[in-house]
C-alpha cells in the first residue's frame, strides 16, 4: 500500500503562525459543542411555538446534526480538547457517534486519501454523474430512503431473515451492537420528549431532520470534499477540495468550517476553527492557486453533474 504524500507545516507557516494554528484550546471546542446543542434547542422551540416554521426548523436542525458529526470528527483528531479523556468523552457522548470505531476508519482515509486503498473512495469515485442521477440521489435523501438504508435496513433485513429461519441471532446482535449508541441515544431523547409531553416534537424536529435534511447535506458535503479529485493524485495540495461558503450555505449546509477541507487534509491536527486563518495565510502566499478551490457548493454540484455523460 502506498500512503498519500504529506506536507510539512514549516513549508507554509512561520513557527509563530504554526504555533497559533496548532494550539489546543480547553474551551473553544466545548463552546462549539454547546453552540450546536443550543442552536438545535432554539430551532425546536421555534418549531413548537410557530408550527409554520417547521421546514425552516428541519433544515436548521439537520444542519446542526451534521455539525455534531463534524465536531465528533474533530474529536477523532484529538482537536476538541487538549485532555484526551475529555476530548474522547465529548466526541462520543455529546456528539453522539462511536468515536473509537470512527477514528480507526477515518485515519485510514487520511493515510490513503484518494489513493486506491482509501476506504472513502467509494463516495467520490462515481462522479461525475448525470443530473438525473444526482436528482434521484437527492430525492432518496429527502424522502428518508437513504436514512432507512444506512440506519435501519440492515437490522430489519436480519430480523426478517430470522423470522423466516434464515439468520442467526449472533448476526442480529452484532448489528444491534454496531448501532447501539444511535439506538440508545435516540430512545433516551424520545423518552425525555415524552416526559415533557412533546413526543410529536421529537418525531418532527429531531427524527425528521435526521431522516431528510441530514442525509442530503451529508451527501453535498461528501461531493464537495472529494468528488472529481483525481484518484491516486500525487499532489498533497489537491487531495481534497476547499469550497467557499456564503453565510446562507454555512447556515444550512456547511457548519463549523467544514468547507475548508483542503486545509484539513494538509494539516490534519488543526482544529476546525483555525482552518479559515490557515486558508487566509495560504492565500496571501499564493499557495491556494495550486489547490482545488471552488467558489460555492452550487458550482461544485454543477461540475459533479452533467446533462449527459
Amino acid at each position: 500500500m502506498t500512503a498519500a504524500t504529506r506536507v510539512k507545516p514549516e513549508q507554509f507557516f512561520t513557527s509563530e503562525e504554526w504555533g497559533q494554528l496548532s494550539v489546543r484550546s480547553s474551551w473553544k471546542g466545548l463552546a462549539l459543542v454547546a453552540h450546536c446543542w443550543v442552536t438545535i434547542a432554539l430551532a425546536i422551540a421555534m418549531g413548537v411555538m410557530w408550527p409554520t416554521t417547521l421546514v425552516l426548523a428541519v433544515m436548521l436542525i439537520g444542519n446542526r446534526q451534521l455539525g455534531l458529526f463534524i465536531l465528533m470528527h474533530d474529536a477523532a483528531h484529538g482537536a476538541v480538547h487538549p485532555n484526551r479523556k475529555v476530548n474522547d468523552w465529548v466526541g462520543k457522548w455529546l456528539c453522539g457517534t462511536d468515536l473509537h470505531a470512527y477514528r480507526s476508519y477515518h485515519l485510514q482515509h487520511h493515510r490513503f486519501v484518494q489513493q486506491t486503498e482509501d476506504p472513502d473512495l467509494v463516495l467520490s469515485a462515481p462522479f461525475p454523474v448525470t443530473r438525473d442521477s444526482l436528482r434521484r440521489k437527492m430525492i432518496r435523501d429527502l424522502t428518508g430512503q437513504t436514512f432507512y438504508k444506512q440506519r435501519l435496513g440492515g437490522l430489519l433485513a436480519k430480523l426478517n431473515a430470522r423470522l423466516a429461519g434464515g439468520a442467526a441471532w449472533p448476526l442480529i446482535w452484532a448489528e444491534i451492537k454496531r448501532q447501539r449508541l444511535f439506538l440508545l441515544s435516540n430512545a433516551a431523547g424520545f423518552a425525555v420528549f415524552c416526559v415533557l409531553g412533546l413526543w410529536w416534537a421529537w418525531l418532527l424536529m429531531w427524527l425528521l431532520p435526521m431522516m431528510t435534511w441530514l442525509p442530503l447535506v451529508t451527501r453535498l458535503r461528501n461531493i464537495a470534499e472529494h468528488a472529481l479529485v483525481a484518484q491516486n493524485e500525487p499532489d498533497p495540495l489537491r487531495h481534497a477540495r476547499t469550497t467557499y461558503a456564503s453565510w446562507l450555505e454555512r447556515l444550512f449546509i456547511a457548519p463549523y468550517w467544514v468547507n475548508y477541507h483542503g486545509e484539513h487534509h494538509m494539516f490534519t491536527q488543526m482544529a476546525c476553527w483555525n482552518l479559515p486563518l490557515a486558508h487566509r495565510i495560504l492565500k496571501r502566499q499564493g499557495v491556494t492557486a495550486g489547490m482545488e478551490v471552488q467558489p460555492s457548493y452550487w458550482r461544485v454540484l454543477r461540475l459533479a453533474s452533467a446533462a449527459s455523460i
